[in-house]
């Protein structure tokens, strides 16, 4: 599956991950690249701090 860093658009914003409920640390992290996380990505609550470093293929 393929990962990418992200982390909150906004200083102090609460962005919490679906699975664990904890939520996302400022200074970011990597997720899964999938739907949740795009839509976050689009509705402008995270940004993508890296493209090509954190993505994998299985």
């Amino acid at each position: 599956m393929q990962t990418f860093k992200i982390k909150p658009n906004v200083k102090g914003k609460i962005v919490r991950d679906p699975i664990t409920y904890e939520a996302l640390k400022p200074a970011g992290e990597v997720k899964p690249r999938n739907s949740y996380w795009l839509r976050r990505i689009s509705d402008g609550d995270v940004v993508e701090l890296s493209t090509d470093k954190h993505k994998k293929e299985e």
